[in-house]
């Protein structure tokens, strides 16, 4: 049964995932592994070396215990099939007998990730869909945004869901100075919110500003969906967009929002209550953090 579906993101490969509710596990799409140790562009070719592989771990006396085919991934072609996938146990397995050494970065990141912060968090907002907390929020005012960033990072930074009181900056971009944030976000909320371009001025006007001293994107992006669902009956189908132009979108929204408009109208969809969307928005959202 594919409840949940997940993606990570390894040197920009994703590495896909689907969750099984009978055994309380994940599993990973063998060919994603391998594109991702391989940087592989080709699925085809990605493909023909996982089969290698097994044959090969076959021959050598590797057991590969825990291959099924009772998931089903999207193909390139875009329908759902059924593919090989490997549980965690399975993965480092795979990882550590690797033909090269090119799985040892590959390694380290599989088994550590999840241990980060980030990683935390992100397990953290998959449970919002269920958690009942998004219907119970006010969607475009500050105390949403805050109790969206509490809920994503509590327990893991002591300012979880507080406004920050320092003057922080990110690269050559410096953000609202503290002293004038909190008037500033009082004027953000007030800000209309009818049609699509007020939004995304609220949305693009609440990123200048940068409220916590981490975990802004990730919180304003979920606020901005919020309000999508509540104003519009829409959302924004993250994988749509892809990191490098969402960064420099919102690097430029700063003096022209043309862009990052665009981007958003493009990947706009009336999924508001369908599981898969939201994930995937998560995988993603979290993706557009991750350095590289």
């Amino acid at each position: 049964m594919m409840s949940k579906k997940s993606i990570r993101f390894f040197n920009d490969r994703e590495v896909r995932a689907v969750w099984d509710e009978e055994h309380s596990k994940w599993w990973f799409s063998a060919t994603d592994i391998v594109r991702a140790i391989n940087d592989e562009d080709d699925y085809v070719k990605a493909g023909n070396y996982w089969r290698w592989l097994k044959k090969k771990f076959l021959g050598d006396g590797i057991q590969l215990v825990s291959v099924t085919h009772d998931f089903k991934f999207e193909a390139p072609d875009g329908k759902q099939r059924f593919a090989d996938a490997l549980d965690a146990a399975c993965v480092q397995t795979l990882a550590k007998h690797y033909p090269n050494n090119r799985a040892s970065a590959f390694l380290d990141w599989f088994t550590y990730s999840d241990n980060t912060i980030d990683g935390q968090s992100q397990k953290k907002a998959y449970t919002l869909f269920e958690s009942g907390l998004l219907d119970s929020l006010k969607p475009g005012t500050i105390k949403a945004l805050q109790q969206i960033h509490a809920y994503l990072f509590g327990g893991l930074y002591d300012f979880a869901g507080k406004i920050r009181t320092k003057t922080i900056s990110k690269g050559n971009t410096l953000f609202c100075l503290a002293e004038y944030l909190q008037q500033n976000l009082k004027t953000i909320e007030q800000m209309p919110e009818t049609t699509f371009d007020e939004i995304v001025d609220k949305y693009v006007e609440m990123n200048v500003a940068h409220p916590f001293m981490e975990g802004n994107g990730r919180s304003t992006r979920i606020w901005l969906d919020l309000i999508f669902k509540k104003r519009l009956g829409l959302c924004v189908d993250w994988s749509k967009i892809g990191k490098r132009d969402y960064l420099d979108a919102m690097i430029a929204s700063q003096t022209d929002s043309t862009k990052i408009r665009s981007l958003l109208k493009q990947a706009l969809t009336d999924k508001i209550n369908d599981r898969e969307t939201f994930m995937k928005g998560i995988d993603y959202s979290y993706y557009y953090e991750q350095e590289g």
